[in-house]
């Protein structure tokens, strides 16, 4: 392979993006920040059990200005690698509404996985010992920890390329592939980072979650320039 994965490599990268915008990132994150906060406000002190029809309603309205929030610091992420090439308008940091369902479907879509997954084997272990269900568990975890780091990149493909719900599962798990102890590698790495903005909240978790972004973002260039066996250069992966 021309230039195979590294993952120093990659958080040299990704540092150097966030250095570079340091500012813009700090900026974007703040303004995440208050707008979850609203959103978990008003999710806590509304009180709308009553209404079946109006549950549901508010929470489809909080999980798309969610998504917006995060795609939109893909799309932030995704111009400043690729902005020094050319210039760029506010217009291109806003995500359009096939992004948006198709990021929604897929966390529709991996939660009633998981929660169906979950009720079964509750169901299926009842009157098993508690040694076997607790074994049933950790294989459960397992198995979840393997979906999230092979379809860790589907926000990439719909933000990068359009991609719908499901041509992004298959290209995530198409991706990650061949590269499992790297992304385990990383996913280690990036847990230990976003711990330690738990530590240090207040001082640098504005920099520290859209870096573990930033991360994410370079992983997926660096792995789509790795897989076409051509050179490295995360602002042309286009």
């Amino acid at each position: 392979m021309y230039h195979p994965f590294s993952i120093a490599e990659t958080f040299k990268t990704a540092w150097n993006v966030t250095k570079k915008n340091f500012l813009t990132i700090v900026i974007y994150s703040a303004i995440i920040t208050v707008l979850l906060g609203v959103v978990q406000f008003f999710n806590a002190f509304v009180d709308v059990s009553s209404d079946t029809f109006t549950q549901f309603l508010v929470f489809l309205i909080l999980m798309i200005i969610q998504t917006y929030a995060t795609l939109g610091l893909y799309k932030l992420i995704f111009t400043l690698i690729d902005n020094e090439y050319y210039e760029f308008e506010f217009s291109q940091l806003v995500p359009t509404m096939k992004m948006v369902f198709s990021f929604i479907a897929i966390c529709l879509f991996l939660a009633f996985a998981i929660v169906t997954l979950n009720l079964v084997i509750e169901q299926g272990l009842r009157n098993y010992p508690e040694n076997v269900t607790q074994i049933v568990q950790i294989l459960e975890v397992m198995l979840i920890l393997y979906a999230a780091l092979r379809y860790m990149f589907c926000a990439c493909f719909i933000v990068d390329d359009n991609s719908g719900p499901i041509e992004s599962l298959r290209q995530s798990r198409l991706l990650t592939k061949s590269h499992m102890i790297h992304l385990l590698g990383l996913l280690g790495i990036m847990v230990l980072v976003i711990a330690i903005g738990f530590f240090v909240v207040g001082k640098a978790v504005l920099v520290l979650y859209p870096f573990v972004n930033v991360v994410l973002i370079v992983t997926y260039r660096k792995l789509v320039f790795s897989n076409l066996d051509v050179d490295d250069d995360v602002a042309e992966t286009h």
